[in-house]
């Protein structure tokens, strides 16, 4: 018996590691299995880092679609990406917070490109050229908190391709902007309207000419950058909008501000207005006389607003008088070429004059004498 119980322990242990080697083989297979899944291979011509994907300046075409699951940071950069559409990110990356697509020669952004994109922070689409951008490519509960659009507009009249998107009001997470480097000339009145978050507005070298006063009314705006554009002077409409927002601090350097009336107002606020914060480095670029110097330097007298006013009304006053002496030379000059008609015309009226007072005198006499006066009445009757 103790033979048999010995032969039947061993049987049994073989059985019981035999099994543990078997569960211990299939937890190791799901383990592969599951880092296979949730860790693809990197991309051809792309670098894997941890959780950062780069494809730069490989001239791709497309967006790899074989994106490791983890991936959290992409760069597809300087390649020849024209366009972007949902099938660019098929499967759902979760992880997925920063995505740069500058210098790919992007025209055109389609609709529900960013659906499975549930966490994305980042956004960078500078350097491209943009025709086209759906109002739809973001979904309604995007988390979108920084939008780089740099160099993306590069004629005033494609204003409309974004618009639509920053209007729609899905991106109410939206924190910073970059609109910097754009052909935007004008911005509309309501531009702004939809992103109730925003910060940060960057509008520099956009070739603006002028800021509305309900531009800038709705975002509570904390940093807004009007460097290098065209600015000449400030409308009283905007130096109100920006009064209205004490905590608002403004980059204004690089305007050709011109040092002239226009700018008198502009002038006593910016010397009142504390929230400008280059506001030393701002100089005048007309007239010849100050170009260069800090407005801050500029006193009133210097624009000559008043004694312009002086000049220009005594100038008008001698040019008055000089067209009144010439109408009268010419009066003088016409009445003496006709002398002779006018003493001859002068002379007839005379005549008439005579007559007519010679029939009125023989009238009275006849009036006064009774005896004329009955011979008038027989000779009527």
């Amino acid at each position: 018996w103790s033979n048999v119980g010995l032969n039947y322990f061993c049987l049994d242990r073989k059985k019981k590691s035999k099994t543990s080697a078997t569960e211990s083989g299939m937890i190791r297979l799901l383990f592969l299995l599951s880092v296979a899944l949730c860790c693809r291979g990197c991309p051809d011509r792309c670098l894997c880092s941890s959780q950062t994907v780069k494809c730069q300046n490989q001239d791709l075409d497309t967006i790899p679609h074989s994106l490791p699951n983890n991936t959290k940071i992409l760069f597809v950069t300087g390649n020849n990406i024209t366009s972007i559409t949902a099938d660019s990110f098929p499967t759902g990356l979760k992880l997925l917070t920063d995505v740069y697509l500058s210098g790919n020669g992007i025209e055109s952004v389609g609709e529900m490109v960013f659906d499975n994109l549930p966490n994305l922070l980042r956004l960078d689409l500078s350097n491209n050229n943009l025709t086209d951008f759906s109002e739809r490519a973001f979904p309604d509960d995007n988390k979108l908190q920084v939008l780089n659009l740099s160099r993306c507009i590069h004629n005033h009249t494609f204003i409309d391709t974004v618009l639509g998107v920053l209007q729609r009001g899905n991106l109410r997470m939206l924190q910073v902007l970059d609109l910097s480097n754009n052909a935007l000339v004008i911005l509309p009145d309501d531009m702004f309207t939809g992103l109730s978050s925003l910060l940060t507005l960057s509008l520099q070298n956009s070739s603006i000419i002028g800021v509305n006063n309900g531009t800038l009314k709705s975002p509570p705006l904390r940093d807004l950058d009007l460097r290098d554009n065209s600015l000449r002077y400030l409308q009283a409409s905007t130096m109100a909008a920006f009064s209205f927002k004490p905590g608002l601090h403004i980059q204004m350097v690089g305007n050709p501000w011109q040092c002239t009336c226009i700018i008198e107002e502009t002038l006593a606020w910016l010397k009142n207005f504390t929230q400008i914060t280059d506001i030393q480095n701002l100089t005048c670029a007309n007239p010849k006389a100050l170009r260069g110097q800090p407005l801050l330097q500029v006193d009133m007298p210097q624009l000559k607003c008043s004694g312009n006013m002086d000049g220009v009304l005594e100038t008008s006053y001698v040019f008055l008088g000089l067209v009144l002496a010439l109408i009268g030379v010419i009066f003088l000059l016409v009445l003496y070429l006709n002398r002779k008609g006018i003493k001859r015309w002068m002379y007839n009226i005379r005549d008439a004059c005579r007559d007519h007072m010679e029939g009125y005198h023989y009238r009275y006499e006849i009036n006064s004498d009774p005896r004329l006066a009955n011979l008038s009445i027989n000779s009527d009757v």
